[in-house]
């Protein structure tokens, strides 16, 4: 072959070379994907690599129907779980990524090989949580408990959240809990996808890691919690220096009530954006048996607690997202059935604020609703939940449908498919 031929040759194989991957950045204030603004609307689907694992543990036909009702409404950025300990107690989610101190569930990573692989067919994005503070996934209740930190609590049973607070955050300063923690990180993040082949730090469908859903601070001492969001995301960013690391904290209700406390915890380098979330119900604005007369303060209070975040965002510097909120359906009856007037006007509610911040130019980028509950269908008539039973949004100690949005919840659905179609101008 003439060297021109070849020279020719080999510039035609390089412009049929595979296409630069697009990893979601941050650029002051802004998402960006392949350079230009990146805004989304998605979901918390924490349950999706349960439904990857193979055989009869998983569900992935379902799985695959999620994913393609979730595409066709416009939701394209997913909350997942890849991290769960345990079980501790019979309130918890199983089975777990981690079934007991010394072993991991290969499954379970397997079900998020297969989560992520079919989230990439579809141009989604992942953002990855990798503890919990609370305890129905096992948690830091349950790293604190393997390692020196006494029993873990359910406060499910004993009804006293303080103490179980104050035991969940033991585990910033333990530093054995740390060093295996860490250690777990090394295995995940480290991972390659065994259905694609591709390794996860190299997969632009992972957009965050994510330290854990909801870390908070003890009451009385702090500085572990502050430590620990800088240390850890520093260690991440370390592992996977193309993706994102978020924290998972809900703001200011996430610090004790303290948004100086959420700022100096969140100014770190490490930290690429701010997240926050927000519960009308739990926060005591909204009155599930007296809806007519809670849900214009809910809403009322939501937009003081969006644009309060917004706010700080913006001193920061940084994107920010609301990647929790939700509410029930009416008068909480479970039943898919029954109507969602008040969640439909609370959702639209809140999109509406957030398009209205987002023509502003603000640095808000992004909501999550809780949660999917999709095709999901409950099998107690008592609407808990039991090990074996389908999976909803709603964790196992919450009534199954208590906030999850299903795949015949049309008025729902109407509105996310409003609010997709406009972040897609």
């Amino acid at each position: 072959m003439k060297p021109i031929k070849l020279i020719a040759l080999l510039a035609l194989l390089a412009s049929c070379s595979p296409a630069e991957k697009h990893f979601v950045k941050v650029e002051g204030a802004q998402f960006t994907l392949a350079g230009k603004p990146y805004y989304f609307v998605g979901t918390n689907f924490w349950y999706g690599a349960n439904l990857g694992m193979p055989g009869e543990a998983g569900d992935r036909d379902r799985l695959i129907r999620e994913l393609d009702l979730l595409k066709e409404l416009g939701l394209t950025n997913l909350r997942i779980m890849a991290a769960s300990e345990g079980p501790f107690h019979a309130n918890a989610v199983s089975p777990t990524f981690k079934p007991t101190k010394d072993s991991v569930n290969t499954d379970m990573l397997v079900g998020l090989d297969f989560l992520l692989a079919e989230m990439g067919k579809r141009d989604m994005k992942a953002v990855i949580f990798l503890n919990n503070f609370w305890e129905w996934s096992g948690g830091m209740n349950q790293w604190g408990e393997w390692y020196g930190n006494g029993p873990g609590t359910n406060p499910q049973v004993t009804g006293d959240w303080n103490t179980f607070i104050r035991q969940s955050a033991k585990f910033y300063p333990n530093e054995a809990a740390q060093a295996a923690w860490r250690d777990y990180l090394t295995l995940v993040i480290g991972r390659t996808n065994s259905i694609t082949g591709e390794k996860y730090v190299d997969d632009p469908t992972i957009m965050s890691w994510q330290l854990a859903n909801e870390p908070r601070p003890d009451y009385d001492d702090v500085e572990p919690f502050v430590t620990w969001i800088h240390e850890s995301a520093g260690f991440i960013k370390a592992l996977a220096p193309n993706q994102l690391v978020s924290t998972g904290n809900e703001g200011s209700r996430g610090t004790n009530d303290d948004m100086e406390l959420f700022v100096r915890s969140h100014s770190s380098p490490n930290v690429d954006y701010l997240t926050f979330h927000m519960w009308a119900k739990n926060w005591g604005w909204y009155d599930a048996s007296n809806p007519d007369s809670t849900i214009e303060i809910s809403m009322d209070n939501a937009e003081a607690y969006i644009r309060d975040h917004i706010e700080i965002a913006r001193q920061l510097n940084k994107p920010i997202t609301m990647e929790e909120f939700g509410l029930g359906r009416d008068y909480e009856n479970h039943d898919p059935a029954n109507s969602t007037t008040y969640r439909d006007r609370y959702f639209g509610r809140v999109f509406s604020l957030v398009e209205e911040s987002m023509e502003s130019g603000s640095p808000l980028a992004g909501t999550n609703f809780w949660a999917w509950g999709g095709f999901g269908v409950s099998a107690q008539a008592d609407y808990t939940w039991k090990p074996g039973d389908p999976f909803m949004g709603d964790p196992p100690q919450e009534p199954q449908g208590l906030n999850s949005v299903f795949a015949g919840d049309t008025s729902t659905l109407d509105i996310l498919k409003a609010h997709a179609k406009f972040l897609r101008r």
